[in-house]
């Protein structure tokens, strides 16, 4: 398919005025903490009944986008990610923010972010049939290699200890355990709460390690008088740093994009990788969790190219490949639409109208965090009196606003808790969440694959692509010691 022809499809005075709203729409409702674009969109659905199906697929997808970036704005302002995707933003954003550089870091992410969806649009435009038919192959046997391949990266995902770090991870491990096992349907951890029979749900503990814990910490330090800075000292990045991240944002993009195709991973893996792989190959690695850019620039060039990236097996094999494209796929059917093969032949103008409407928000959402990334800067400068009992709010509305329990409330709580003390003694929330969203991959997929294998587990080792992660898990495990050991037998030579 030509990508520059039939670009009439989205210049409608109607379609460009959708577009602009769900973008900016997205933006706002992303930066509000445990509001997704998964929810923002599931909202939207009933009034696009009365749109074109291309307009209407058009917006939910700019809405996507703009949902996608706008969770980073409150990750890196107030510790509060907007959206799990954002949780390895707040890693540095937030400590840069705390060094006066919040301005850097928003304008970071915003251009990191247009990048990383750039990227990932142009390889859904031009490979989606191709790499549609790669994630296709993968089952659960692939799905477990993956997601091991993750868990090989707890040790060095944050700054902390190696040990905490891995004690984290088997923290979240152990909350991932919480619910009724997918094969044997033995409950586990439940104490008979009929809301836990399902697992514990993954934002509600988001919310609390990482705002409510930082609502605590800050509640336990005496006021601190706030200097007013000058408008004009909130700078955005210089070309020189935009240089310095160019690497970390392309091999991110490429992170984000590859794992955005796997069904159900999105954004908050590729977001958490491509933010580990930034730090393994950066030589400032140990500024990484105290404030470096490159913290900002690869989970969010991750992240946002996971946008594009799940879109191919929900467009190519109506295959959902995150939370947020179910919705989407939802509305599909309400316009009496079919994903599949089909579309890339019979139905092209949607297709194209898809790709403009993304493309043209990740340029809007641009322009919009350029320009407000002084005014968001000054965030940081409201009185905490005022500033963190609003963000108390927003996470009690986040939390219940889920699946309207009071149970995720509660646990929101437990978790800010429990957060506060972890945080108080060197742990890291990073490893916690990565367990939690690995966790049930890891088990479920485990399980199943035995079953599949017939209880041969040495099956796995007859599967490429789980020899390639596999190989992949050896190296970032033991690249280090090995390249130590070389390092060492060449200079006793």
């Amino acid at each position: 398919m030509d990508i520059f022809s039939n670009i009439s499809l989205i210049l409608d005075a109607k379609t460009l005025a959708l577009i602009l709203g769900s973008t900016i729409t997205g933006v706002l409702i992303g930066a509000l903490p445990g509001l997704s674009s998964g929810m923002a969109i599931a909202l939207l659905l009933p009034f696009t009944i009365y749109l074109e199906p291309s307009q209407a697929i058009a917006a939910m997808a700019a809405l996507y986008c703009g949902g996608t970036f706008g969770g980073s704005i409150t990750a890196i302002l107030i510790n509060a990610p907007g959206a799990p995707p954002a949780a390895a933003t707040a890693f540095d954003g937030f400590p840069m923010a705390q060094k006066g550089q919040a301005g850097k870091a928003l304008g970071m992410a915003a251009v990191s972010s247009v990048v990383g969806g750039v990227i990932s649009l142009m390889v859904l435009i031009t490979f989606a049939p191709t790499l549609a038919r790669i994630a296709y192959k993968f089952g659960p046997p692939e799905y477990f290699a993956l997601a091991i391949f993750g868990l090989s990266m707890l040790a060095s995902i944050s700054s902390k200890s190696p040990v905490k770090n891995l004690i984290g991870g088997l923290i979240g491990l152990f909350v991932a355990t919480i619910g009724v096992h997918l094969t044997t349907g033995i409950s586990r951890f439940t104490f008979g709460v009929d809301e836990l029979f399902e697992g514990i749900s993954f934002v509600p503990v988001l919310i609390g390690l990482f705002a409510m814990s930082e609502i605590l910490v800050q509640a336990s330090k005496s006021e601190l008088l706030l200097e007013r800075i000058k408008f004009s000292a909130i700078k955005l990045p210089s070309i020189s740093e935009f240089k310095s991240c160019g690497k970390s944002i392309l091999r991110s993009s490429g992170i984000g994009t590859f794992i955005g195709i796997l069904p159900a991973e999105g954004g908050t893996v590729s977001a958490m990788i491509g933010y580990n792989e930034a730090r393994r190959w950066s030589k400032n690695k140990e500024n990484f969790g105290k404030g470096e850019i490159e913290g900002v620039a690869a989970p969010e060039s991750a992240n946002n190219a996971a946008t594009g990236g799940a879109m191919i097996p929900t467009l190519a094999l109506g295959i959902p490949g995150s939370a947020t494209t179910a919705v989407i796929l939802g509305g599909f059917q309400i316009h009496g639409l079919r994903a599949g093969p089909y579309l890339f032949e019979q139905q092209p103008d949607l297709l194209y109208t898809i790709f403009y409407g993304m493309l043209l928000a990740n340029f809007i959402f641009l322009i919009f965090g350029l320009m407000g990334a002084k005014i968001f800067s000054r965030i940081s400068l409201i009185p905490r009196g005022y500033l963190w009992p609003s963000v108390f709010v927003f996470c009690l509305v986040g939390s219940y606003g889920l699946s309207q329990s009071m149970v995720d409330v509660y646990i929101m709580l437990i978790s800010g808790v429990m957060g506060f003390f972890l945080r108080r003694y060197g742990f890291s929330p990073a490893p916690i969440i990565m367990g939690i969203v690995l966790g049930e991959l890891v088990e479920n997929s485990l399980a199943q694959s035995i079953i599949i294998f017939d209880q041969n587990i040495f099956m796995f080792f007859t599967r490429p692509i789980c020899l390639l992660f596999f190989g992949l898990t050896f190296l970032s495990l033991f690249y280090r010691p090995i390249k130590n050991l070389i390092m060492k037998g060449m200079k006793d030579e």
